[in-house]
């Protein structure tokens, strides 16, 4: 079997380190940029849904969360409905640094795809979306307190 999840690994902590590096002047730090731009996309998420998208546990959420508030960049919001629930915003300042998350992804997707056809682009994307899909599936399998069987 060809071995991908190393390579998978060794790209996505190479870009993780670039970012954290880069939007330290704009106090991001450690990730919180994944968490910034879900809820820039998707206004109003919850916590339980953000942690979901990322794939991280509901604790590592709230940290961040906690920190994005602390700095300004998102807002809370309490349901109408149910009181327990808190609605996710982007603050003004939040929104302002969108764009510059957005650029530098934007940019790391150039490097990434040098030298590599729209075509072969296409086809990695249609693949790794099926990667992400089994992972996914998998980590929804663990996550409710099952074991795989190796």
């Amino acid at each position: 079997m060809v071995e991908i999840l190393r390579d998978i690994g060794v790209i996505a902590r190479a870009l993780d380190s670039i970012s954290n590096i880069e939007f330290k002047e704009v106090d991001l730090t450690r990730g919180q940029y994944l968490y910034l731009v879900r809820i820039c996309e998707n206004p109003g998420i919850i916590q339980e849904k953000l942690a979901e998208m990322i794939k991280v546990d509901r604790t590592t959420t709230a940290r961040a969360i906690k920190k994005l508030e602390k700095n300004g960049m998102i807002k809370k919001e309490q349901d109408q409905e149910n009181r327990k629930i808190r609605h996710l915003y982007p603050t003004s300042k939040g929104e302002n640094v969108y764009p510059l998350i957005i650029r530098e992804n934007e940019y790391s997707n150039q490097v990434a795809l040098q030298g590599i056809t729209e075509a072969e682009a296409q086809q990695l994307k249609t693949l790794l979306e099926k990667v992400s899909a089994n992972v996914s599936d998998d980590w929804n399998f663990v996550k409710k307190g099952n074991k795989r069987i190796y």
